[in-house]
């Protein structure tokens, strides 16, 4: 019974929150509600005024009018704060499914009465007051609050919604709002655990690297220097001894890089079912990544060219996140 009353009543107020990644809080968005402190804080008032009343004690209806006026004032002071508050959502870096993801919000406060919000506190709607996260946004300034939540599905993934409250200043009231972000993540798919081993490569060669400048020139890659060799071949800590004695200069020997070339074919996980296919190859992906490999990748009607790199990675990731 509850729960399509919720449903109702979520969509309702969705009506009143357009989707957007920059929100400027107004009273339209705003919801106050006593806390579980301020029901017994009123109880403690009525109980407190008819006590009053029975006893004709003028200084418990002073006290009692005065209390009440102090919870009418922050009540106020309560929905000002998130009142006129501007919410920023950062660009997101894609993330693995099923992996914690890292939302950044930027919270602005520019206005002429020189507030300061206190206790202003962020956290995914879906999420207990236990994932809360509280910050300050001092006036003409931006505060940064940092979210995490987990994506449970690999492609453009919907940013969660967002809630954002506070119960400054006395917590008798509680302000709050809900925040739909327009933007999406682009989620890779989970990573096999304990992939098998990368298929099979072939080992070539990628032009030339030069010996280490911590090996010893004297006993290790070391050759005399040849007309049009390279600058930064030449063994320059011998240079001056080379000047002084007449000898000529020493330059590292070049050696070939040896690089392994590697295809991550769709067929190879035969077998299994489409999820499991991609996480294996994203698995396959991020470790011959890891070695320097470089390495192509073949999907049904689609196929990676060899490379390598952090751009190359990048690449296969995005495929096999939005492969369909």
């Amino acid at each position: 019974m509850l729960s399509p009353l919720r449903s109702r009543l979520r969509s309702w107020l969705f009506t009143r929150h357009a989707s957007t990644d920059n929100p400027q809080l107004s009273h339209r968005q705003i919801f106050i509600v006593p806390t579980a402190a301020g029901w017994w804080f009123g109880i403690t008032l009525a109980t407190l005024l008819l006590a009053s009343i029975n006893y004709q004690l003028n200084l418990g209806y002073a006290l009692t009018f005065l209390l009440s006026g102090a919870a009418l004032v922050s009540m106020h002071v309560t929905h000002r704060t998130l009142h006129g508050l501007t919410l920023c959502l950062r660009p997101m870096e894609p993330s693995f499914a099923k992996h914690p993801a890292t939302l950044s919000v930027a919270l602005e406060c520019f206005s002429d009465n020189n507030r300061y919000r206190y206790g202003v506190g962020l956290r995914p709607s879906h999420a207990d007051d236990q994932a809360m996260v509280w910050t300050n946004v001092p006036t003409n300034t931006v505060a940064h609050v940092s979210l995490g939540f987990i994506p449970a599905l690999r492609g453009q993934y919907p940013v969660p919604d967002l809630r954002i409250e506070t119960r400054f200043p006395f917590g008798l009231f509680k302000a709050w709002a809900l925040w739909r972000p327009s933007m999406q993540v682009l989620v890779y798919p989970e990573p096999e655990k304990l992939p098998p081993p990368l298929p099979q490569g072939q080992f070539g060669t990628q032009g030339s690297v030069w010996a280490s400048a911590s090996c010893d020139p004297d006993t290790h890659g070391v050759r005399a220097y040849r007309r049009g060799d390279p600058l930064k071949s030449i063994v320059w800590k011998k240079a001056a001894q080379a000047m002084a004695s007449g000898t000529e200069l020493v330059c590292r020997e070049s050696r070939p890089l040896t690089t392994l070339s590697l295809w991550l074919d769709w067929h190879d996980c035969a077998g299994m079912h489409t999820e499991d296919r991609l996480s294996r190859l994203c698995a396959w992906v991020v470790f011959a990544h890891q070695q320097g490999a470089s390495f192509g990748m073949r999907l049904p009607q689609q196929q990676l060219a060899l490379g390598n790199g952090e751009a190359h990675r990048t690449a296969a990731l995005r495929i096999l996140a939005l492969w369909a």
